[in-house]
């Protein structure tokens, strides 16, 4: 009952504007009391808050949330020219993902015209710490996020080139956000390697990330250094895209400005 009108609240200061307390238990029909413990409450959360005049409105935390939630869904669609350029490009599997509590999920791929294929149903949950695609998104997304993953997730071996080590698992982290791209190195799959780079959106938070994967003879040769410049480049693209407006994806840029 108590999130029924917490929602209630919201549903209402959306659609009306700020309201004082009395305005709002009137317009709701709720007791004076409850409304104000309920206000409290949304208030604490940084989901509502006070104007100067004594009203409540929703906040701009609401807003972001809503916002992010927008971008997952209009993500897919968005990314999808580019992601396809990306697999026609580098003749590799292209993958895009979104992060969920300590998983990502994929949201789409393209497949390459190679012979051996990479099959994964769209839907399918995967580790962040032993995925190309986890491991950027986890890197790039603020201090204390990574420091209570580390402190709180389990880094099962998927192979024996999995990093289960949390330490060990801090550094590679680190060093993903120098560089500006993640690797997967045979730690989720044997014979599969994998190069990704997040995606940030207007506000420089990472919403998702996108990946090539092959095989490892195909990933871990020669091509290498030209496969992660493309893949940087078209993830740079579709940050554009989200109005990500710091430039390309250069990863000592952003670091330090973290550290800054």
């Amino acid at each position: 009952m108590t999130i029924h009108r917490a929602m209630q609240i919201i549903d209402y200061l959306t659609r009306h504007g700020g309201q004082s307390v009395r305005g709002l238990a009137r317009g709701l029909e709720l007791p004076l009391g409850s409304t104000h413990r309920l206000l409290t409450d949304l208030e604490a959360e940084a989901l509502i808050e006070r104007t100067a005049d004594d009203k409540w409105e929703v906040s701009y935390r609401l807003l972001h949330l809503a916002g992010l939630q927008y971008e997952r869904i209009q993500l897919p669609q968005l990314a999808r020219p580019l992601l396809e350029q990306l697999a026609a490009e580098t003749r590799e599997t292209a993958f895009l993902a979104v992060p969920s509590q300590d998983s990502i999920v994929y949201l789409d791929k393209v497949q390459s015209d190679q012979q051996m294929q990479l099959y994964v149903e769209l839907g399918t949950r995967r580790p962040l710490h032993c995925t190309g695609l986890g491991k950027a998104i986890l890197a790039f997304q603020p201090q204390w996020r990574r420091e209570r993953f580390l402190a709180t997730a389990r880094l099962e071996a998927q192979t024996p080139h999995t990093i289960t080590d949390p330490m060990l698992l801090a550094l590679e982290l680190d060093r993903i956000r120098e560089q500006g791209y993640a690797t997967d190195r045979e730690e989720i799959l044997i014979g599969v390697h994998c190069i990704a780079v997040p995606l940030l959106n207007y506000a420089g938070n990472v919403v998702g990330g996108i990946s090539i994967a092959g095989i490892t003879p195909r990933i871990g040769s020669e091509r290498f250094d030209g496969l992660v410049r493309r893949v940087m480049a078209v993830g740079g693209a579709i940050s554009t895209r989200l109005g990500y407006t710091k430039g390309a994806l250069v990863g000592t840029t952003l670091a330090a400005q973290e550290r800054t």
